[in-house]
């Protein structure tokens, strides 16, 4: 006689990539920091902020889902834009599901509908989720739900806000359930798969965002040159801005210093707040001219350099 199975049994574990795509602005990084409990990603009102792939991870129940957070696609016109699309494709067609994030607010714009003809090729594993629903009346939530699925039949609608949480917990109950049976890939304790250095440097790139206007934070890069710990345990960063002109190296540093004062400052506190200890910054401004057709900075961005 075989004996009855245990009811209190773990579950099976689970693991898989969920790719976040969308048109800029729509919110991804925002809804990946959301679904991890951390931050991971950068974030900014200016659109195309996120430039190549980066991974949230994040545990639920039995179930291990690591969150691709990819960059926006629109239409390309210089170099970078291109090899930052490409890669935004590329994590789509690696992940085990796609998500495809549309702002609510903005409706089926463009972009999006741009988005939908090849994406059709992988909806099989494709999900809608429309994003800042607290800006939208629900009548006007459905009608563009329903829009959506007539161009495109996806597995599953989903109605957010990464910004005030709602729906986030279904979203996430349903990834758990369809992510592949299989071993967790990354250590529990991990969030994110990016290195210290490329969060630090992209946390800074942040303030650029933040502090700056206009074309300049679009035409700089930001790496991170040298990481020490220190006594006492601080961590002494150096990192240098990359800026295609002189002028731009002039807006970096602002009058008297101040612009590059604030933006050190605010990246200061937040990499200390992140990693938990003190935190020294030091910011350097350089001039590299076309340094966006440089295939060393593309491979420091982690982004294939795209032909002509």
């Amino acid at each position: 006689m075989s004996e009855a199975p245990d009811a209190a049994a773990p579950a099976a574990p689970r693991c898989g990539f969920i790719a976040l795509i969308g048109a800029p602005n729509v919110g991804k990084s925002s809804l990946v920091n959301t679904l991890t409990g951390a931050k991971v990603s950068i974030v900014s009102r200016k659109v195309q902020t996120t430039r190549t792939t980066l991974r949230g991870i994040a545990l639920h129940g039995a179930s291990q889902l690591v969150f691709v957070d990819t960059p926006g696609i629109f239409a390309p016109r210089r170099r970078l834009d291109r090899a930052m699309v490409q890669r935004a494709w590329a994590g789509a067609a690696d992940a085990d599901l796609i998500a495809l994030i549309v702002d609510a607010a903005a409706g089926l714009d463009d972009e999006t509908a741009a988005i939908l003809p090849r994406l059709s090729d992988m909806a099989d594993k494709a999900i809608l989720v429309l994003n800042k629903i607290d800006l939208v009346k629900p009548e006007g939530l459905l009608a563009l739900a329903g829009a959506l699925n007539e161009k495109l039949s996806f597995r599953r609608t989903f109605m957010v806000s990464a910004k005030t949480g709602d729906g986030v917990g279904d979203l996430r109950d349903y990834l758990a359930e369809q992510v592949p049976a299989g071993p967790w890939l990354y250590p529990e304790d991990q969030l994110t798969d990016a290195p210290l250095r490329h969060l630090a440097a992209e946390i800074t790139r942040e303030k650029l965002f933040d502090r700056l206007h206009d074309e300049v934070p679009y035409a700089s890069t930001v790496e991170t040159t040298d990481w020490k710990t220190v006594k006492g345990g601080a961590v002494r960063i150096e990192q240098t801005i990359y800026v295609e002109r002189e002028s731009q190296r002039k807006i970096v540093l602002g009058k008297g210093g101040r612009a590059i004062r604030d933006i050190g400052t605010a990246a200061r506190l937040e990499l200390a707040k992140i990693l938990e200890t003190p935190v020294h910054l030091f910011l350097f401004v350089k001039v590299r001219e076309r340094w966006g057709e440089d295939r060393a900075r593309y491979r420091e961005m982690g982004l294939d350099f795209p032909d002509e």
